[in-house]
């Protein structure tokens, strides 16, 4: 039987008090790492990648399945003090978004909220990620999963040409060591194969988000930044496609399109380019 989430959350701060400027809020409530357990299904052939494990209150949970598990930490008192704990922990000490990840198949983790966006990069980026279960802030989640049209902005949106992401249960602040003063919110992510054109559409979103109070026609008039790199692109070609479309939503803001939009912009510009040669 394993230690518990407060018995070791207390154990770590018997060596060291949290550190606020890498957000340490160590989740102590045991029916929420029930839910992320089910919601993870690991099975021992699973490899695993944790981000930020703390005390190791998940890391214990993860361990009891048999999974290979990779934990990433970038504190150095709690590295030392999660050898101690799981001796044959296979610990990567650094930061998640700078160290290089093994290949894994998932992503299981109440991850550091200040680094909540560049860590969705991140896993996107890395192929062999297929699920992901993560505890994020709950305005964080809202905007990833884009759960209501106000949500909509370049994360959600971008985000949803790659993955399937779902609300799961509601976490409250009393259910951290120590209290954050937010709520929180488990997200699943899957997978899913990504759409013709999506690397332009990304570059789309997230020029025309930047400017969100524009309409689109007047953001996107100009080549976004790292155009070169889709496939057939370049500055000249960009402005040339987008001088010679025309569409029912050219004159919207961003926050007025639908994914399907975004996709359908993308593929009119790539046929006009294609027709210029």
């Amino acid at each position: 039987m394993g230690h518990g989430a407060r018995v070791l959350i207390d154990r770590l701060r018997m060596r060291q008090d949290n550190v606020k400027s890498l957000g340490q809020h160590f989740l102590n409530n045991e029916e929420v790492l029930d839910e992320t357990m089910k919601l993870a299904d690991i099975k021992p052939d699973d490899h695993v990648i944790e981000i930020g494990p703390g005390p190791g209150v998940l890391t214990e949970r993860l361990l009891d399945t048999g999974c290979t598990l990779t934990p990433i930490e970038i504190d150095p008192g709690i590295c030392e003090y999660l050898r101690d704990t799981f001796p044959a922990l296979e610990l990567v000490e650094g930061d998640a978004l700078q160290v290089k990840w093994p290949k894994a198949n998932k992503v299981v983790a109440n991850i550091p909220y200040q680094i909540s966006s560049p860590l969705i990069d991140i896993i996107t980026r890395t192929p062999s990620i297929q699920q992901v279960v993560i505890l994020v802030q709950e305005e964080f989640a809202e905007r990833l999963v884009v759960e209501w049209e106000s949500d909509r902005g370049s994360l959600g949106m971008c985000t949803m040409l790659d993955w399937d992401c779902t609300f799961e249960m509601r976490v409250g602040p009393h259910c951290f060591t120590p209290s954050p003063q937010i709520h929180s919110r488990l997200v699943t992510m899957t997978r899913i194969e990504s759409p013709e054109n999506s690397k332009l559409a990304k570059l789309l979103i997230r020029q025309a988000f930047a400017q969100r109070r524009k309409k689109i026609r007047n953001t996107l008039s100009k080549a976004p930044k790292r155009i070169a790199r889709v496939n057939g692109w370049h500055a000249k070609s960009y402005r040339d496609a987008f001088q010679s479309i025309d569409c029912d939503f050219i004159d919207e803001r961003p926050e007025d399109l639908e994914i399907e939009d975004w996709l359908e912009l993308s593929r009119l510009l790539e046929d006009a380019r294609v027709a210029m040669g």
